[in-house]
């Protein structure tokens, strides 16, 4: 088999934080496809060729006292993931199939974008000169539409607009945003399965015993399940499709279905449930359907475009294993978010904390994804402040520094982090994370209104971190899970650019103070570098002996923005250091353990001078997830020695290896 790049988790259905499917085998067969929280989401394709039938996805398991063996497999050959698609190469009996999953997360289109609907799509040609009749069977389960399998769903059909044959299940009961946490799986909304109403496509709704039933008479069952509800552990339903091909010659032959799921509301936002982007105009969910599917050969054209334009940057930029990475972590990092519109009709991008706490549009998680943002479209970063922003304006939040979050999701109606008790708060992290966010959209997208809309703000931080910033006191930081640090180095150089930051938007939009700000950041600057100097390389903390480090990642908005506030040859002795303490996964975050965190690892690599250091940098991680023993979504937080997960699958953060995308600029630029 073909296959340079093993993907710890691959995935295949990345809508949002709920609507996922990902494989975590080597091969599409090799096990249940499922959910990023690696909770069952099972789906199962099989090729019939010539009266013959093999299984192509996920396993046929079947009720205990079924005499029954599974079907063979069908050859994999090979796995391709590109930045919007996940393409799968299967050869059999004289047959080559390509499975591929596009979800069409255009970052330049947020109605696509926000659109709940991923793709599947077969193709198929005949490989050894034969014409063979091929029939595809696809189905998928229950799984999907609830958080446990006790819960009882239900399903029906319906015919959209007289071209369109639509199945959908959901549970009965429909808590629609009543479930909140972490570990969770969406239990309100309907699952689709939909594809348009030709003759060649048979579909039904029935328990999974018609996987039994297919293999033993290559046909569908005639008639729709009618014992609901019923709970999906108790005799699983499951919405099945046949694809009959037909006749099938070396031309390479079509047919595509379309997974989409209605969730009602998306998000409850300081009381008020907020529906997903794309019914702002009034949209329904039936309108969305037809869309996605007349458009979809335009959509495929436009995926494939991006596709070949991001892998052709990302190769150029860092190396074919740096494409790699910008491959596997493109649509994690848009769909652990869900994009929703306000009462005032503003976009709202809302993560979620996956696999860490639950929490929504946490500042400390924003902050390492924004690269990516930065590079197609800096509205997202506006949509992920936008939600801080009011929260921090509101009567409920009591500190002079910046919130952690607004929530846990999918409930955005304030902070929950720490139970809002001073000493678990992040108050220099979080200041210094809003500023540099928000000069970055003002620099990036051209444009500083958005600061000055939320200048009131800006500037009680900026002022908090010159009066707090300098030798942070005893507090936690992005990197909670490392515990409270008092005089944390690598701290004090995100309080330091966070108050330049603002001197770049006071000049931006004309204030008087800009000046006096970026000559305390510089004086700051000049002081960090007396108390973190140790000899080759700079301290863990200010008061710790010069056998400690730490991978100082905050140093790369200094470059991106032009402040040129800490002297260059900084980088110059901590990236030969890095190089050194090098393990084989990577460079641990600091001197206190052996784990890393994949998103810092590559903001420190992106400040190397020269390619080779780069990608000497990288080079462990690609090596971690080919090799890794942790079978699930791209992991940030890792063990440098054993390759193991420590915590966290899925996030958002990993937006932040894009940051190699992101050219320099500043206010003269």
């Amino acid at each position: 088999m073909i296959q340079q790049f093993r993907p710890p988790s691959v995935p295949l259905i990345t809508v949002d934080p709920y609507f996922s499917v990902w494989s975590a085998g080597d091969h599409l067969y090799d096990h249940h496809t499922v959910h990023w929280t690696n909770k069952r989401n099972s789906m199962v394709g099989m090729i019939v060729v010539d009266g013959k039938t093999s299984r192509f996805m996920g396993k046929i398991e079947m009720a205990p006292d079924a005499e029954y063996e599974e079907p063979p497999a069908f050859l994999q050959k090979s796995l391709k993931v590109e930045p919007l698609t996940t393409t799968y190469l299967f050869e059999g009996d004289g047959i080559e199939l390509e499975v591929k999953f596009m979800t069409p997360l255009l970052l330049n289109d947020l109605d696509l974008l926000s659109r709940p609907a991923s793709y599947i799509t077969f193709n198929v040609r005949s490989i050894d000169g034969n014409v063979h009749d091929v029939k595809i069977y696809f189905d998928v389960s229950g799984d999907l539409c609830v958080n446990t399998a006790d819960q009882p769903i239900v399903w029906d059909r319906k015919l959209i607009n007289g071209q369109i044959s639509a199945m959908y299940m959901g549970t009965e009961e429909q808590p629609i945003l009543r479930r909140v946490g972490d570990d969770t799986r969406i239990d309100w909304g309907y699952c689709y399965l939909a594809s348009p109403q030709v003759s060649s496509i048979k579909t039904v709704i029935h328990s999974y015993d018609v996987r039994k039933q297919f293999v033993e008479t290559r046909q569908l069952l005639e008639k729709d399940d009618e014992q609901q509800p019923r709970p999906v552990q108790s005799n699983p339903a499951v919405m099945a499709a046949l694809v009959d091909i037909g006749e099938v010659d070396e031309t390479q032959v079509s047919h595509f279905l379309v997974l989409a799921y209605d969730d009602i509301h998306s998000i409850e936002y300081f009381g008020k449930p907020l529906s997903a982007y794309w019914r702002r105009n009034g949209m329904t969910f039936e309108e969305m359907i037809t869309l996605a599917i007349t458009q979809y050969e335009e959509i495929q054209r436009k995926c494939e475009e991006f596709n070949r334009e991001l892998i052709n940057e990302s190769q150029q930029a860092g190396g074919e294993k740096y494409k790699d990475l910008m491959a596997l972590s493109f649509r994690q990092a848009i769909a652990a978010h869900k994009l929703v519109i306000d009462e005032i009709g503003e976009a709202l991008f809302l993560s979620k904390e996956n696999f860490s706490n639950g929490c929504i549009a946490t500042v400390d998680v924003s902050y390492p994804s924004i690269p990516l943002f930065l590079r197609y479209n800096p509205e997202f970063v506006k949509a992920m402040m936008r939600p801080i922003f009011r929260y921090a304006a509101s009567e409920d939040w009591t500190f002079h520094f910046a919130p952690h979050d607004v929530g846990c999701y999918p409930k955005a109606n304030g902070q929950v982090y720490g139970e809002n008790k001073l000493e678990y708060q992040m108050p220099i992290e979080e200041c210094g994370n809003m500023l540099i966010m928000a000069a970055s959209i003002c620099l990036y997208d051209k444009n500083a209104s958005f600061a000055k809309e939320n200048w009131g703000l800006l500037t009680e931080w900026a002022n908090y971190l010159i009066e707090n910033g300098l030798d942070p006191e005893n507090q936690l930081c992005t990197d909670d899970f490392a515990g409270h640090l008092a005089h944390n180095a690598n701290l004090s150089i995100k309080a330091i650019i966070g108050i330049g930051a603002y001197s770049i938007m006071c000049k931006l939009l004309d204030k008087q103070d800009g000046e006096l700000f970026y000559q305390k950041a510089k004086e700051m600057a000049l002081q960090w570098v007396e108390m973190a100097a140790a000899d080759d390389h700079y301290k863990l903390t200010f008061d710790s002996t010069d056998e400690t480090w730490s991978l100082k990642y905050n140093l790369v908005w200094d470059r991106l923005f032009g402040l040129n506030l800490f002297p260059k040859d900084i980088v110059e002795k901590e990236i030969p250091y890095y190089l050194a303490k090098q393990n084989k996964f990577g460079t641990p975050l600091d001197n206190r353990n052996s784990y890393t965190k994949s998103d810092w690892l590559v903001w420190c690599a992106s400040l190397a001078k020269s390619q080779s250091d780069f990608e000497q940098m990288i080079a462990p991680l690609w090596d971690f997830l080919n090799e890794s023993p942790s079978r699930v979504p791209f992991t940030d937080w890792y063990d440098t020695i054993t390759g193991k997960q420590i915590n966290f699958q899925n996030r958002s953060v990993v937006g932040g290896l894009f940051i190699k995308l992101l050219t320099p600029v500043g206010p003269e630029s």
